[in-house]
């Protein structure tokens, strides 16, 4: 594989929004059975520039614009004490337009899995602190072509971290925070086998009657990748971004507008996201 068609590939792939995953405000404590809440977060990203192989920020080749429209479906559920589960499917649209013309895809990407467990589970006291472990799973037709946008990056991953929280009540505030380990599988259609990843997530925030707030940084370091069954060491994924975020009530749930800053990154796009989020709650109040 070229240089050309390397960058085209890891720009096409990161189209996909690995590090634009929604992370839910209510994270802190593990659901009790039968309670559970739908999170619907539209993230819009319009860039004309990219993280270049060497995390240096320049336009996209040949007049090139990215505009990657997604909408995150997550909904979790207590399953058992100390046990909850979550499923998230993101539905996307891409638009990419350089001097060779536009390239568009829409569909469904690739659902994601996660288990949740607790302390309480072995019995031990209610304590905002978790393991929780995910999968995300390959869907639709993978095309091994530069020149196409793929709804989803081909292979099976799965991830494993440890998550944990406070309150700092009867003060509105909290913070919270997650580190983890993705273990991504090959990609043999395309003969490419992406590096496995580490990832972080702090956040803190607070909640009235009318207001909710949200500041939160969250991070990606990569490994290479290996295509062609060749190591490529200028090929790993990292991103650094501010996330700042608002909401209040609307109906039976929260309603939030945000914005994702991205600080430094790495083969992936540059340039700010803007989302729109809708959290509800049903089936009890919190454990």
């Amino acid at each position: 594989m070229n240089a050309t068609a390397l960058r085209a590939t890891l720009l096409v792939l990161g189209l996909t929004g690995a590090i634009c995953i929604p992370s839910s405000v209510s994270a802190q404590w593990i659901l009790s059975p039968g309670e559970g809440w739908v999170d619907l977060t539209l993230i819009r990203h319009d860039t004309r520039s990219r993280f270049d192989l060497t995390g240096d920020r320049n336009p996209l080749a040949n007049e090139g614009h990215a505009v990657t429209t997604s909408l995150f479906v997550t909904a979790a559920v207590g399953l058992l004490r100390g046990v909850d589960a979550w499923v998230q499917a993101p539905v996307h649209s891409f638009r990419f337009d350089d001097a060779a013309g536009p390239r568009t895809r829409s569909g469904l990407g690739e659902p994601r899995l996660f288990v949740r467990v607790g302390p309480q589970f072995v019995g031990l006291p209610a304590v905002p602190i978790a393991l929780r472990g995910g999968v995300k799973w390959p869907s639709g037709r993978f095309e091994a072509d530069a020149e196409i946008i793929p709804l989803g990056e081909g292979q099976r991953d799965f991830e494993l971290l440890l998550e944990a929280g406070r309150s700092f009540h009867p003060r509105p505030v909290y913070v919270m925070g997650w580190g983890g380990y993705r273990w991504r599988g090959p990609n043999h259609r395309s003969e490419r086998d992406p590096g496995d990843e580490r990832f972080w997530y702090l956040a803190a925030g607070g909640s009235t009657d009318r207001f909710g707030w949200k500041a939160a940084a969250e991070g990606l370091d990569g490994d290479p990748w290996r295509i062609h069954g060749l190591r490529i060491p200028s090929t790993p994924r990292e991103m650094t971004q501010l996330l700042l975020s608002v909401d209040t009530p609307i109906s039976r749930g929260r309603a939030g507008l945000g914005v994702r800053v991205p600080l430094a990154g790495r083969n992936l796009p540059a340039g700010n996201a803007l989302t729109i989020q809708y959290f509800f709650r049903f089936g009890g109040h919190g454990s």
